[in-house]
């Protein structure tokens, strides 16, 4: 039997939750306010051999991550889901405007606030990764839903159809969720447990060899950081 320990992370409106699967199923839900405690509580609880975070790493000098463009075309209606994300000096910026400004300068465009409203997170990943010694990989839910369902999910995640159609397939990938989370149940939306534990099983992939990177090989910024969505 595959004993390997893995941590989805997807970030909530408190901070960030982890479902950590074990042997391919189900093994324990967490959260906590900074990223990096949430994998130190994850990992207390046995090694983790992949994290897979639901948040960009890699961020661009100039112009469109290869991940992200390849990303909207895997996703088919579902491309709103993922958004550009800004150039590192954007997210650097102290305001919206200047951001946007930034952004238009170095890639042709601005950006959405919903982007820049992710900020704070963005940049604590990022300092994050470059800290750790774990194995640690971007995903994208959605993607990674598509490549559970064999082609991109017709209805939208926050819809009673959408989490229901994505609980169902992660219930047919062995990864059945139960109704008791803990901490993490009543501090987490509905989707973002869901997106939490799909990273899991991408996570599970990556581990298992059975994943593959988008683009292929990763592009590198000058962060130094290998760039790709897996899934």
């Amino acid at each position: 039997m595959d004993h390997r320990r893995v941590l989805g992370v997807d970030g909530c409106k408190q901070g960030w939750i982890g479902i950590a699967v074990a042997a391919g199923q189900f093994a324990h839900a967490y959260f906590a306010t900074q990223i990096d405690e949430l994998v130190r509580l994850a990992a207390m609880d046995g090694e983790l051999e992949v994290v897979a975070v639901d948040m960009p790493i890699g961020l661009p000098d100039r112009g469109r991550r290869q991940a992200d463009v390849l990303a909207r075309r895997a996703v088919g209606a579902r491309w709103p889901s993922v958004f550009m994300t800004p150039t590192r000096a954007a997210l650097e910026a102290d305001d919206y405007l200047t951001a946007a400004t930034i952004n238009q300068e170095l890639a042709g465009e601005g950006i959405s606030r919903q982007a820049f409203a992710l900020k704070g997170k963005l940049l604590q990943v990022d300092r994050w990764v470059g800290q750790t010694s774990r194995r640690v990989v971007e995903v994208h839910p959605e993607v990674c839903f598509a490549r559970l369902a064999g082609a991109p999910l017709p209805n939208r995640k926050t819809t009673w159809a959408g989490a229901e159609h994505r609980r169902t397939l992660l219930e047919g990938a062995g990864l059945r969720l139960p109704h008791d989370l803990g901490t993490a149940g009543t501090m987490a939306g509905v989707d973002d447990v869901l997106d939490a534990t799909v990273a899991a099983w991408t996570a599970h992939r990556v581990a298992t060899g059975h994943a593959h990177s988008m683009p292929s090989p990763p592009q590198t910024f000058t962060d130094g950081i290998a760039c790709a969505i897996w899934v």
